[in-house]
């Protein structure tokens, strides 16, 4: 009687389960669908800037994997969606539209300056989603005009900030030379900084802006060395003409300490430099692939990936962890998961611990991460050695 009485109450269950799924509207098919929370990229995987690309999507990627792995947010999983964009903001705009056509994105990794500038009104216009990305712009540092993107690290001026404050505390009243390039890039934090350093009570003798990847700058090896400056701070190149300055100025007597922001800052890139290249310093935002210090997500990051990742990679993979954290702070709130709350949830983050890849707890009040440490170029051991303790502005 129970095992009959059971199976008619399993039959009807089952009736009434097949009864709802044929009502079911396409939009509750969707909502099913909807469940995972998708992170859409813009990735330079070709093109001028695709040494950064691959690393950043290899960063996102293996995270995202990392999170899914172990269950996903709330029983969500995360769906990764990038397309290549070669670096050009036309191709860029295009797959941003063709991602969001075709999935509710919440997430979105921009490849540059560019494209987060062209596509901010878009993003304002819809209002469904949070970006960040490879752009580490002045600009873009401004919640009023950008009120759903953030930087995964200090914006450039920023980055002269950190540097300055080092040299300011090892060398008082030291005279700092900016050589830079003439694009948007190269320009952005010069006129901030030279304020800045002279509010640290530093001088700024000459500043040298020359085409992004100049060749012969023989000529203006001899204005800096006029100028005889105790740091020179290279800004908006990759490699070239850093190399040539510093071994031109060498040989002809200079005494220089040379520095370097972000983009020129991967270890595989410093090492081009050569024997010249030896104490070579610059701002990182993040710690090194190959770093001792106790960091457990850098650990995890070895142990499933023993060759070394580039600085890119640290990048896209903190991207990842940010937006999903700020994703998970919107669900717990029980919020929609649109751009202001995601960026609300973003702006809770205070005395965040990311696993030790950036090696003191973080607060994201605005739209930057105001965090950086100087490293040194040690071409013997052929890593970065850190030469700061970790610097907040």
């Amino acid at each position: 009687m129970d095992t009959q009485h059971t199976s008619i109450q399993r039959r009807h269950l089952l009736l009434g389960a097949a009864g709802a799924a044929a009502l079911a509207s396409p939009l509750s098919v969707l909502a099913q669908g909807a469940e995972e929370i998708v992170i859409g990229g813009s990735i330079p995987l070709t093109g001028v800037f695709a040494f950064a690309g691959v690393g950043i999507n290899a960063g996102i990627g293996d995270y995202v994997k990392m999170l899914n792995d172990a269950g996903g947010i709330k029983g969500r999983k995360i769906k990764y969606v990038p397309e290549d964009t070669g670096y050009k903001v036309d191709v860029s705009v295009a797959a941003y539209k063709k991602i969001t056509s075709q999935n509710k994105v919440n997430l979105y990794y921009g490849d540059s300056t560019g494209f987060s500038k062209t596509i901010n009104p878009e993003l304002d216009r819809a209002g469904t989603t949070l970006m960040a990305g490879a752009s580490f712009a002045s600009e873009l540092n401004d919640p009023a005009k950008y009120p759903n993107q953030f930087l995964v690290g200090p914006d450039y001026t920023e980055m002269f900030g950190i540097l300055l404050k080092h040299i300011a505390k090892e060398k008082p009243g030291a005279k700092v030379a900016f050589v830079y390039s003439d694009s948007e890039f190269g320009r952005d934090p010069i006129e901030k900084s030279e304020a800045a350093a002279k509010a640290l009570g530093l001088s700024v003798p000459i500043k040298i802006m020359t085409p992004a990847g100049s060749v012969d700058v023989s000529g203006e090896v001899i204005k800096l060395r006029r100028a005889a400056p105790d740091y020179t701070i290279f800004h908006g190149y990759i490699l070239a003409p850093i190399p040539e300055f510093i071994t031109q100025g060498k040989q002809q007597g200079m005494t220089s300490k040379w520095m370097g922001t972000f983009w020129t800052m991967d270890s595989s890139t410093v090492m081009k430099m050569g024997p010249d290249g030896d104490g070579f310093m610059g701002v990182m935002p993040y710690r090194y692939y190959y770093d001792t210090e106790k960091a457990p997500m850098l650990e995890k990051i070895r142990a499933l990936r023993p060759e070394y990742q580039s600085t890119a990679y640290i990048q896209g993979f903190l991207a990842a962890m940010l937006f999903t954290e700020a994703a998970k702070r919107t669900l717990d709130a029980g919020k929609p998961l649109d751009g202001k709350n995601l960026k609300a949830a973003l702006n809770s983050i205070k005395d965040f611990d990311t696993g030790g890849l950036i090696g003191v707890p973080i607060t994201i009040s605005g739209n930057s991460i105001p965090v950086g440490r100087v490293y040194r170029a040690d071409m013997k051991a052929q890593k970065m050695v850190a030469a700061s303790d970790w610097i907040k502005l």
